[in-house]
């Protein structure tokens, strides 16, 4: 989020855990499901987002998640994970004319050596030069772009039966297809479910080979929620490849 910030980049809540937990995996502590269905982790995280936002270093919104001045400031005043922890624990608020952090160099892309030639033999038959066709008129641009979505994205989990599927887990039955708003750009499913706990995937162009599990990691642990009973609608997004509930 830091680096990001001096691209005026703000991911979403899902990226920043995700990438969040890619960078520091759960321990065997942090991935027990708690009473709620959800990842002991995951929960800390939550409240450490919280605190941070309590502190005045960073910010949530529909935009995205940002660092705000006093945040970036923050990573300057305590230099070490430790310290910043501490901190944040203890209400410490930022010294008074600490600079914000140097601006990351962007780093030059290594250049390219030009192809090697080959050695002269026989030369090739030159193209016919393409045939000039009049312009077409640019098609309106949709709300998403056909080649940004994936085929397909059912929900395969252990409530399959549950919406008419055969066997649990079975990613191909269309009861647990997903449908794609082109409006918004995601893909969405409504199901009565009965009241309990239940885990799933998102399984994309109906393979195994490509599923997402909580915080959009692929081949990652199961969602798991636990339902009063009722209607709940599943938001799969493409572009962070995780699934809410709302």
């Amino acid at each position: 989020m830091a680096a990001g910030s001096w691209e005026d980049q703000k991911p979403n809540g899902g990226e920043v855990l995700a990438e969040a937990v890619a960078r520091i995996p759960f321990t065997k502590d942090e991935s027990e499901l708690l009473s709620g269905g959800i990842p002991r982790g995951h929960k800390n995280l939550t409240k450490a987002t919280a605190e941070l936002v309590k502190a005045g270093w960073m910010t949530k919104g529909r935009s995205g998640w940002e660092i705000t001045e006093d945040g970036l400031k923050a990573t300057v005043a305590f230099k070490t994970v430790d310290a910043l922890t501490a901190a944040l624990a203890d209400g410490t608020p930022v010294p008074a004319h600490t600079p914000l952090p140097s601006k990351p160099v962007a780093k030059k892309a290594a250049a390219r050596k030009p192809p090697a030639k080959a050695a002269a033999t026989k030369k090739a038959p030159a193209k016919a030069a393409p045939r000039k066709t009049a312009a077409k008129a640019p098609a309106e641009a949709s709300a998403v772009e056909p080649q940004d979505q994936p085929d397909s994205v059912a929900l395969a989990g252990d409530f399959g039966t549950v919406l008419g599927a055969l066997d649990d887990w079975d990613p191909s039955h269309s009861s647990v297809q997903m449908k794609l708003d082109a409006k918004r750009g995601t893909w969405k499913l409504t199901a009565d479910l009965p009241a309990g706990k239940y885990s799933y995937k998102a399984v994309v162009n109906g393979s195994w080979d490509e599923n997402y599990g909580a915080f959009g990691l692929l081949d990652g642990a199961n969602h798991e929620f636990e339902h009063a009973g009722g209607e709940v609608t599943f938001h799969y997004d493409h572009a962070t490849k995780d699934v809410l509930r709302g």
